[in-house]
């Protein structure tokens, strides 16, 4: 057989990020341009593209940082809605970055308006109520050593 049946299964849109804390147990928030919410580090995976290369790829992007995370903390299955299809977005523990990295941080211009370190608190009145719950969940995964599997931002299993 010659045709792959793989190609005919159904395509996820796919995002990574990487929860960096200072540290005090604040996280970096970043301000994107184009959206009136803050962020944690990273985008979407592109074709062919490994999460954890993506995130690599987008802390680079995004900060001039060479940092390589480590284990992973969220995955987060999202529902389709108007104007977006469903996705899978993967939370990854960039680590505490110590004040030379800091000192070190660039941010594209035409990307990024702004980049902050927030406490969960200050980070849930920046972010969406969904990345809210995301980040939450993340810190959680981080302190209790887990990995946590979430649906819409909502612990499942």
């Amino acid at each position: 057989m010659t045709d792959d049946y793989t190609a005919s299964l159904p395509r996820k849109r796919m995002g990574a990020a990487a929860l960096l804390c200072d540290d005090a147990g604040r996280v970096l928030l970043v301000e994107p341009t184009y959206k009136d919410y803050f962020e944690i580090p990273g985008g979407s995976v592109e074709a062919d593209e490994s999460p954890y290369a993506a995130v690599v790829r987008e802390l680079k992007e995004e900060l001039a940082l060479h940092v390589q995370p480590r284990r992973l903390l969220v995955t987060d299955w999202v529902p389709p809605r108007p104007g977006r299809t469903e996705g899978l977005m993967l939370i990854f523990d960039g680590g505490i970055l110590t004040p030379q990295q800091t000192a070190q941080i660039q941010i594209p211009a035409e990307e990024l308006r702004s980049w902050a370190w927030c406490t969960e608190q200050e980070a849930a009145e920046r972010l969406s109520e969904l990345l809210a719950r995301r980040i939450a969940a993340a810190m959680r995964a981080r302190a209790e050593g887990t990995v946590l599997y979430l649906e819409n931002g909502f612990f499942v299993a």
